[in-house]
């Protein structure tokens, strides 16, 4: 008898074994997996990084249709920044770059860095909208009492779907001070 119960014991160690090792490799590839979903189904706002030379050899202009593109900022919790866009929203006609800017304060007595995280609503348009240049594609230091431009040029595809009108590019800023290599 205690012969089976140490059999019956080695298997359900082995098997819990398998589940914990199965669970720890899912976790460890759930994050590149979630990015290569994310991209090719345009969900989480994840938006396409293009040169502007590509742009401009691939897209020709459609000036016979325009698109309202929305800006706004948000901060995440503990963020203590100041962000605010240049202009509300922007008419633009699809396949031209167009520019903008939004306006970061520190109002803090200290140094702190900030990252930026786009989404693009509705979800469809994402994979229509490119930036060329943006401060979200690196952390942005701001000294003590510091403001500064930071500019975004960006590309909606001609491809975008005909029923879509209106774009919202919203930023969420996080306080990445703690993570920064000084």
């Amino acid at each position: 008898m205690d012969e089976q119960r140490q059999v019956r014991n080695v298997r359900s160690f082995a098997r819990v074994a398998l589940v914990a090792v199965a669970m720890f490799g899912f976790g460890y590839l759930l994050v590149p997996l979630y990015d290569v979903f994310c991209e090719i189904t345009g969900l989480n706002g994840k938006t396409g990084r293009v040169a502007e030379a590509a742009v401009e050899a691939s897209y020709e202009a459609d000036t016979s249709r325009m698109v309202t593109v929305q800006f706004v900022a948000n901060n995440n919790l503990g963020m203590p920044w100041g962000v605010q866009p240049e202009v509300a929203s922007m008419e633009v006609h699809p396949g031209q770059v167009y520019a903008t800017s939004f306006r970061a304060s520190n109002p803090t007595a200290h140094h702190t860095v900030g990252q930026a995280v786009p989404s693009v609503a509705p979800t469809v348009a994402s994979r229509f909208f490119n930036k060329t240049e943006c401060f979200c594609f690196d952390r942005q230091p701001l000294e003590a009492g510091e403001s500064k431009d930071m500019p975004v040029r960006f590309v909606v595809s001609p491809s975008l779907p005909r029923h879509v009108k209106t774009v919202t590019l919203a930023y969420t800023f996080f306080d990445v001070s703690d993570q920064a290599v000084n």
